[in-house]
């Protein structure tokens, strides 16, 4: 794929506000709730599959090769591997990837196509977080969604809601 150096310089931004956002914690456990989903799925939006993808590959190497951006000022490869793994692979392949994409499948997207897109892109995010939550923390399914997804059912959609309206205002003013 060819890649402007535009493009690469607004996935390198959408990493760093993602780290920003790693950084807005309210930690309620294993997995905290921080301002990280807006950046990712405002990313996919105004930047679409491949870069939104790349903009979470480039948050998630940086993590991994020691730099403190993940929740709580994390890092390392541990992080990857660890109880909260699979929600940073779902940034990328959901978050990032599939939100962008299906965002991008419409011409000019209206709120309701957006808002079902970053949709998507949570699904992805939340079973594949769950899912090595379940395994690595030794915690049955129900309970892994009860302390990995139900926490987030308020701040889920006002963050989609947030990203989804800034979108809107700004993807004019933004071409990757």
């Amino acid at each position: 794929m060819n890649t402007s150096v535009r493009g690469m310089v607004f996935s390198a931004m959408f990493a760093a506000l993602t780290a920003l956002g790693a950084f807005i914690t309210i930690p309620i456990g294993p997995v905290p709730i921080t301002l990280q989903p807006f950046f990712i799925h405002l990313g996919a939006l105004l930047l679409g599959g491949y870069l939104g993808a790349l903009s979470q590959f480039i948050y998630v190497l940086v993590g991994v090769m020691g730099l403190p951006v993940f929740s709580g000022g994390g890092s390392g490869i541990g992080h990857l591997l660890g109880p909260t793994g699979g929600y940073l692979i779902g940034f990328i392949v959901g978050g990032g990837y599939l939100t962008g994409r299906l965002a991008e499948m419409k011409k000019k997207p209206g709120f309701l196509w957006l808002s079902l897109s970053c949709a998507a892109g949570l699904v992805v995010i939340y079973t594949m977080g769950v899912l090595q939550l379940s395994i690595v923390a030794d915690l049955s399914i129900i309970k892994a969604i009860a302390v990995g997804v139900v926490p987030f059912v308020l701040t889920a959609p006002l963050q989609v809601i947030g990203a989804v309206l800034v979108a809107l205002k700004v993807r004019e003013m933004i071409k990757p």
